[in-house]
């Protein structure tokens, strides 16, 4: 398909630059796919429509101050490394900025020689393979000297880094947040959980995949990056348990649908497994796990509205899209959200 036909206008006013106060008082667009229809509400609300048997699945994986500012040695010209996937022990592939300076055996230094990254291998677009050198234990040193990898239309740090977290993140590895558990407080989830409803947790490592832009013109011709996802035994037996039984399966965010489907479709079940995905979803794809989703407004032209699209239709998307603009709900990362269910008449 075309990218262009899942563009959309959205006014720069609309991008939210900070998250809302309360994280459950954003407001929240519930969207019936069946029924074509809409209503406007906050968040707080998603209680009225999560019901007693319902498994509600969310990405626990915690973002990582993955952003590094450092000096390359010899020349001292300034770089930056986006850390985007740990490949082996201190080896990881980053996104770099200016790559073509960056080559075989190139020394970075982000603080005094606290850390040093060498190049060790060269990839397409950007991409760069380092080995990092330091004293100590590495997280401990990157939570010292990195920053949070802010997605770039936010203009300002946020001041405290707990924001750009869910409530649930546990497992450090994402260069991203999976942004639509943003509106989620351990106050709601008890909540729910009183109603009778399940959480399951699984763990998908945000990387390039996922907020890739694509630059192709046909979205045949798009390639995703792999990312690193987990599920355990304990979450593969709940979810086919649910699926055997006829319970709804909602998944918070866009990362937690991609683990689903990735281990579903290559297994024809839930399956406990640790491997890399470059599962990639728009229209004309049929979904095998989720019946209702959870999620932010996204960019145009992205991987993430195409996900959306195949879900609940390109049109309807594209019109929910247009009612949201109009009544200037927030959009990208910090904005607001929309709960998406029932069937797919498409």
């Amino acid at each position: 398909m075309n990218i262009n036909l899942f563009d959309y206008f959205l006014p720069e006013e609309l991008i939210a630059q900070k998250p809302s106060d309360k994280r459950d008082h954003s407001r929240l667009l519930v969207v019936n796919r069946e029924n074509k229809t809409f209503e406007d509400k906050h968040f707080y609300d998603i209680v009225d429509y999560l019901h007693e048997g319902d498994v509600l699945v969310r990405n626990n994986s915690k973002v990582i101050p993955a952003r590094l500012l450092g000096i390359k040695e010899k020349t001292g010209a300034h770089c930056e490394l986006l850390l985007l996937k740990q490949l082996e022990g201190d080896t990881w592939e980053c996104l770099t900025r200016p790559a073509k300076s960056l080559k075989v055996g190139a020394r970075v230094d982000f603080g005094d020689g606290k850390l040093i990254a060498e190049c060790l291998e060269e990839r397409e677009e950007g991409l760069r393979v380092f080995k990092f050198i330091y004293d100590g234990i590495f997280l401990e040193v990157l939570d010292q000297l990195g920053k949070m990898p802010l997605p770039p239309y936010i203009a300002k740090q946020l001041c405290s880094n707990d924001r750009y977290q869910t409530v649930y993140a546990k497992f450090e590895g994402s260069a991203a947040a999976p942004t639509a558990g943003f509106h989620f407080t351990e106050e709601l989830f008890e909540k729910l959980k009183a109603q009778g409803v399940e959480v399951v947790d699984v763990t998908l490592h945000i990387g390039l995949g996922t907020f890739r832009p694509v630059k192709v013109e046909d979205t045949k011709d798009h390639v995703m990056h792999s990312e690193v996802y987990e599920m355990s035994e304990e979450s593969a037996d709940k979810l086919n348990k649910a699926k055997a039984d006829g319970k709804r399966i909602i998944a918070i965010g866009t990362t937690s649908v991609r683990t689903l489907e990735a281990n579903y479709s290559k297994y024809g079940c839930f399956k406990p497994t640790r491997e890399s995905t470059n599962i990639f979803i728009e229209p004309g794809y049929q979904y095998k796990t989720i019946d209702a989703l959870i999620t932010n407004f996204h960019l145009p032209k992205s991987t993430l509205i195409m996900l959306v699209s195949a879900f609940m239709g390109r049109e309807f998307t594209l019109e929910i899209y247009k009612h949201a603009v109009e009544d200037k709900y927030r959009f990208f990362s910090f904005g607001d959200a929309m709960f998406i269910y029932g069937r797919n008449k498409d």
